[in-house]
């Protein structure tokens, strides 16, 4: 599969990528995280090791994706959750904040 990382093209492979990360031990997770194998490795180790560029020439999303379409399980940062919704629509908030009311108020 062709990809390009940090603005340079690669062709990836499924092979590719779980050769390149035979033998090389993981390091602590702190954000998002992909398995290959029986390993979880995070994004931008996995990055830095198949393309051989720094890992501040690439962001983990450009990684994520790659993974994603050769077939790996991609997982989201540790304790990222997504936001709540807002209990209030900004329209409503607005209108509190002006001395309306709000449905809550009523």
């Amino acid at each position: 599969m062709r990809c390009v990382i940090a603005r340079f093209p690669f062709d990836l492979t499924k092979g590719g990528v779980l050769d390149s990360m035979k033998g090389v031990t993981p390091e602590a997770i702190t954000g998002e995280s992909v398995t290959i194998g029986r390993r979880r490795y995070p994004v931008k180790q996995v990055g830095e090791v198949v393309t051989r560029q720094d890992r501040r020439d690439f962001s983990s999303g450009e990684v994520t994706r790659a993974m994603t379409r050769l077939g790996f399980t991609c997982h989201a940062a540790p304790g990222a959750e997504p936001a709540p919704a807002p209990s209030v629509s900004p329209v409503e908030n607005a209108s509190a904040l002006l001395g309306g009311t709000t449905p809550q108020d009523v």
